[in-house]
């Protein structure tokens, strides 16, 4: 519940500071169907698609193949000098209490914008409760978070990570000083005004968070060998991989239900979006007591609603780069994709000992479609190199999302 305390304090803070296609399947496999809503698994969120529009001139995103535009709220269009800006302040260390890190130093590129750790560690020290999700295609995720059901806009969700206490993230504690600390950089006293020429005083923190979120929203993956493949451009897509591909979108596996879509998600929103679309799940990671009890620091949709049917629900994120994403899961508690397949292969995981202990299979609020399967070796195999076809080399590497500050210091 302190978690939540202090998503709900930065839900404050955005209202104080004034915050504001197609999708490829194989040719040859069962297509990724469409998510639809189900009152059970959208405990409360409110009805209707996210209050946001492609407003202003138009922006002009590097769209891969097959993807739609992402949404952009009304009051904060698109423009290059504003990415210029959220990119800079994305790389800033002085964004943190102590001087110590920077939104980058927990989303790196190379690894797909996380930080290779279970769970994330904030610029104090202080130990997160869940791993540092990807950034990648971030501005299509329909809520953000883990599992934090009314939190779903980037410019809001800045917020947490700045001011948050419990955890401690980058550990500001004064908007003022955020902006103190930038006051007189050149480069920020050329980039504010050209970011936001609209406003008369655009050397404000609400800026702030606007910029970041409009750097967030270029961070688009969709250039993988999966990708080339489904074009029909010559790729490293082999029989392996055609083979792992049908298994994920096949009944037996069931995988493609929580993970289809261009995103490979089901909670996903874009600029055409004509409802919206966040579903939450319990995968019996854990079953403490018997009756489907999570970790006190880690509940997921309930630490929010406080409702018992979401206890250990969370949202499935995206698997694109999900090869170079390592640890996995919201507590970083499988270490390998292989891990990650004899967890669902065997419907739940079992914990035999120490204070988590339970039968995960047999939580009695387990999502129904995480029922169990069996692979041989060649098929295990399959399924591990349609997993790795979904890294983005490109993305991993494009100089529009690097760490501007490296390229100030040069060689």
């Amino acid at each position: 519940m302190r978690r939540a305390l202090a998503l709900a304090s930065a839900v404050v803070l955005a209202a104080a500071f004034g915050a504001c296609g197609g999708d490829p399947s194989a040719p040859d496999s069962p297509p990724p169907p469409t998510s639809t809503l189900d009152a059970a698994d959208t405990t409360a969120l409110d009805a209707g698609a996210p209050d946001a529009s492609d407003a202003g001139p138009a922006y002009a995103f590097d769209l891969p193949p097959g993807f739609p535009r992402p949404r952009v709220p009304a009051d904060n269009p698109m423009s290059e000098a504003k990415v210029a800006l959220g990119r800079r302040l994305f790389y800033d260390k002085r964004l943190s209490g102590n001087g110590s890190q920077s939104c980058g130093s927990c989303h790196q590129q190379s690894l797909a914008f996380t930080d290779g750790r279970a769970r994330g560690i904030g610029s104090t020290g202080a130990a997160h409760p869940r791993s540092a999700q990807s950034l990648a295609n971030v501005g299509y995720v329909s809520t953000l978070t883990w599992a934090h059901p009314q939190l779903r806009e980037l410019e809001t969700q800045a917020l947490t990570p700045l001011f948050g206490t419990e955890p401690v993230e980058l550990g500001m504690r004064d908007p003022a000083d955020v902006v103190a600390r930038l006051r007189g950089d050149p480069v920020y006293e050329d980039l504010f005004p050209r970011a936001f020429p609209e406003t008369a005083s655009p050397f404000t923190f609400e800026n702030v968070p606007r910029a970041l979120a409009a750097f967030q929203r270029t961070l688009l993956s969709g250039w993988s060998e999966y990708d080339k493949h489904i074009a029909g451009q010559a790729s490293a897509f082999g029989a392996s991989e055609k083979r792992g591909l049908e298994l994920f979108f096949s009944e037996e596996l069931e995988c493609y239900h929580c993970h289809g879509g261009f995103l490979f998600s089901d909670s996903v929103a874009h600029a055409g979006s004509t409802f919206f679309e966040a579903l939450f799940h319990n995968t019996g990671l854990y079953n403490i007591d018997g009756n489907g009890a999570y970790p006190a620091d880690n509940p997921g949709l309930f630490e929010i609603t406080t409702n018992p049917a979401d206890m250990g629900r969370f949202r499935a994120v995206s698997l694109r780069n999900v090869a170079v994403t390592a640890p996995y899961f919201h507590d970083g508690s499988a270490a390998t994709l292989d891990d990650v397949l004899d967890h669902y292969a065997a419907g739940g995981r079992t914990i035999t000992t120490g204070p988590h202990a339970g039968v995960g299979s047999a939580s009695p609020l387990k999502d129904e479609l995480v029922r169990g399967f069996t692979l041989t070796a060649e098929q295990r195999v399959d399924v591990l190199a349609f997993l790795r076809s979904l890294t983005d080399t490109r993305f991993l590497s494009d100089p529009r999302h690097s760490d501007p500050f490296a390229a100030d210091a040069g060689p």
